[in-house]
């Protein structure tokens, strides 16, 4: 593919992610993959081009563009050898016009960076939102310690934070890797692993993971209980609860049970836990403002009325959290949102709804105080954004 082939097929995968944010389709990811799927002609290195170009473009555009030419002229503005691609020529998109409108320039939607700065992030927070991802992975200490696969893996450091973190080369192939295929790797990044140990999960100790999704925080709990005990691991999403099993499987994780939730129903499904669990870890379904280094597109997909539906699926969750926890027990509330809306003040509305119910200061690796718990956040502490709080039930 030529230069200018290569910026039209950006603006073509453009126009079919702003389509699929409207219309919430699929993730960027899934249709760059699709669309050279069919462009067999395409080489590792157009692939590559192609999807550097869209992923700037993306991260350029605060609100949802037009379509992908908005978006494209962006990174034009920016980089003279992009905006001479625009020369209409076989495959390319066509010259620049004068005045042409351009997609907004910004970290986000006007109304969703307001509400950003208003829950404590200054315009530099805000840009460090949407700069690029690590690869992140934490070692399964049920089979290895850091220190060996450090010693096997040249390319790998171990992370700032994390005890069990290490980093790799973005792009790394990391299902290639034998460790990883042997089940001493996961991957997850640092803040997951950091915002996890807020449970202080022990041997021997029951816990449930109420949204466990694929299970990256509960194969790290079954790590930290050194497969003593009993794990729960639940969510309302099928497929993705079904790739724990053999996530567990791999890593040698023999204390995790799952069991598929019907939304609605949790407490009934959930019954014989009343009032026995030691913890209860609510990762619950967010905004994903945290998470944006990884999938930028998503802030696209977010409006007020999307917002305010996640607010009340978590205070619909905290609640069936709630009644699984024994008494004196703790409930350990995560988001990667650094919106207050879902991250302290639903721990304020929670207090306010379950009377006897105390907040425990969390001392972690990384992060700051904020509210009733502690943020991480992208550029401060360099991992994804996420708001951690542990709650203790009257005894």
């Amino acid at each position: 593919m030529t230069p200018p082939a290569r910026t039209q097929a950006a603006i073509e995968l453009l126009d079919q992610i702003i389509a699929a944010a409207r219309e919430s389709g699929a993730a960027a990811d899934t249709l760059i993959a699709r669309y050279f799927a069919t462009r067999r002609y395409a080489g590792s290195k157009d692939r590559r081009a192609v999807r550097d170009l869209v992923y700037a473009a993306i991260r350029k555009a605060g609100d949802r563009p037009e379509n992908g030419r908005t978006a494209m002229l962006l990174v034009a503005d920016a980089d003279p050898e992009v905006a001479a691609t625009f020369d209409g020529s076989t495959h390319a998109p066509a010259p620049i016009a004068k005045d042409e409108p351009r997609a907004r320039a910004g970290v986000a939607p006007q109304w969703l960076s307001k509400a950003l700065r208003a829950s404590g992030l200054d315009g530099a927070a805000l840009t460090d939102l949407a700069g690029r991802a690590t690869l992140d992975l934490r070692v399964n200490t049920l089979i290895a310690d850091r220190a060996t696969v450090l010693a096997a893996l040249p390319d790998a450091e171990a992370t700032a934070h994390a005890p069990d973190g290490i980093r790799l080369p973005t792009g790394t192939n990391v299902e290639a890797l034998p460790l990883f295929n042997e089940g001493a790797l996961e991957v997850q990044d640092e803040g997951s692993q950091l915002v996890g140990l807020a449970m202080q999960a022990k041997p021997g100790e029951r816990i449930v993971d109420l949204c466990a999704g694929a299970g990256g925080k509960t194969l790290a709990l079954a790590a930290t209980m050194k497969n003593e005990g009993v794990i729960l691991a639940c969510d309302t999403d099928r497929n993705r609860l079904a790739r724990l099993a053999p996530r567990a499987t791999r890593a040698g994780a023999t204390i995790v049970e799952s069991r598929l939730l019907n939304p609605t129903r949790e407490i009934e499904a959930l019954s014989e836990w009343a009032g026995r669990a030691d913890g209860v870890l609510v990762d619950a379904p967010c905004s994903g403002t945290g998470t944006w280094r990884r999938n930028p597109e998503a802030r696209w997909r977010l409006t007020p009325d999307r917002v305010s539906r996640l607010q009340s699926t978590q205070q619909q969750v905290l609640s069936v959290a709630a009644t699984l926890v024994k008494p004196g027990g703790a409930l350990v509330y995560i988001v990667c949102s650094l919106l207050d809306a879902e991250g302290t003040d639903q721990v304020t509305w929670f207090l306010n709804a379950h009377p006897g119910w105390t907040t425990e200061p969390l001392s972690l690796p990384a992060g700051a105080k904020h509210g009733h718990g502690v943020r991480l956040e992208p550029g401060r502490d360099g991992t994804d954004g996420f708001f951690v709080a542990r709650l203790r039930a009257a005894c």
